[in-house]
């Protein structure tokens, strides 16, 4: 529960497809809400096609509401790490472009030193066999992307991107991650 002296804060990151990244951060307990959108970009108020053509600027992202007095910053930056390729640059699996670059979007400085720091740590202990790409941004805008790409592997589960690609993915994050999930996220990656 939330009380006064932990209000709500917020994280935008963006890992290659904000479906997969979505359904993931979904799963941490602490995490209250996440909206997939697009940040980063030139355009006001982007569209999924115009954002797919690389010419907007924009990243898919996430934007993670969370309750600090649950899960961390640094938390969350250890999920986000762990769950995508952060030294691929503009790619993630057979998605490119720079739509799909690995970003934090920081939201104080404080995340943007936590951020920072992360990736210095990895590429210092070469936890990558490459050097961390990952660009650490100011978040200046954030736009909800359309209804249809929320919750999208709730509702879609079984189609074949879903089983394929994001399936695995969550049932690797939640070994990894079994002490921080919600109860319920066990049994919604097994659809």
């Amino acid at each position: 529960m939330t009380t006064e002296s932990t209000p709500l804060q917020q994280a935008t990151f963006g890992s290659g497809c904000f479906w997969c990244t979505e359904a993931v951060f979904l799963r941490l307990d602490g995490v209250v809400n996440v909206v997939s959108g697009y940040s980063g970009g030139t355009v006001s108020d982007p569209e999924y096609r115009a954002v797919c053509s690389g010419q907007t600027g924009h990243a898919e992202v996430v934007r993670i509401t969370y309750d600090p007095g649950r899960i961390s910053f640094d938390e969350l930056l250890q999920a986000f790490f762990f769950s995508h390729d952060p030294t691929t640059l503009n790619r993630q699996g057979n998605d490119q472009g720079t739509q799909y670059r690995s970003v934090i979007f920081y939201h104080d400085d404080a995340q943007r030193l936590a951020a920072e720091n992360w990736i210095a740590r990895l590429n210092q202990t070469q936890a990558y066999p490459q050097p961390v790409v990952t660009e650490v941004s100011p978040l200046i805008n954030f736009y909800p992307a359309e209804d249809y790409h929320q919750d999208y592997y709730a509702l879609h589960g079984r189609e074949p991107y879903c089983q394929l690609v994001i399936r695995p993915k969550l049932e690797k994050f939640q070994q990894a991650f079994s002490g921080q999930l919600k109860a319920s996220a066990t049994d919604s990656a097994h659809r």
